[in-house]
């Protein structure tokens, strides 16, 4: 239908009388779903599920060695001689040398396991030597 403007039809004329094809319907779709996943993963937080186990993993590692370094504080500070051995700790430089002096204590080992893990004894260093 013709307005009185020049015979063109307004934009909504145009848009009430549009058919698309079938084609171009599965085109837009698929078009809207990749862009749907370009966001998503740009900028909406998505991850893969390969990167979302490395994640959780990281983190649990993370958790179990604060916790462990958690218990390796209060392992060193229930010693007799704790407060000797915490002159000495801060005495040493360098945390290379802190988390050895940890290490050879025994503090840092926990139950079950044969030997210290290292991010229990830095952490236990670090939170013994502040």
């Amino acid at each position: 239908m013709a307005t009185q403007n020049n015979g063109k039809t307004s934009i909504a004329q145009r848009w009430n009388n549009y058919e698309p094809s079938k084609s171009t319907l599965v085109w837009a779709c698929a078009m809207t779903a990749v862009a749907t996943m370009v966001v998503g993963f740009s900028w909406g937080g998505w991850v893969t599920g390969g990167t979302s186990r490395t994640l959780a993993s990281t983190a649990g590692d993370v958790s179990r060695g604060e916790l462990a370094a958690l218990i390796c504080v209060e392992r060193f500070n229930a010693a007799a001689d704790s407060r000797a051995r915490l002159v000495e700790l801060k005495a040493l430089d360098g945390t290379y040398r802190q988390r050895q002096f940890i290490e050879a204590g025994g503090w840092a080992t926990m139950p079950g396991d044969t030997s210290a893990t290292r991010r229990a004894a830095e952490g236990c260093a670090v939170a013994l030597a502040a």
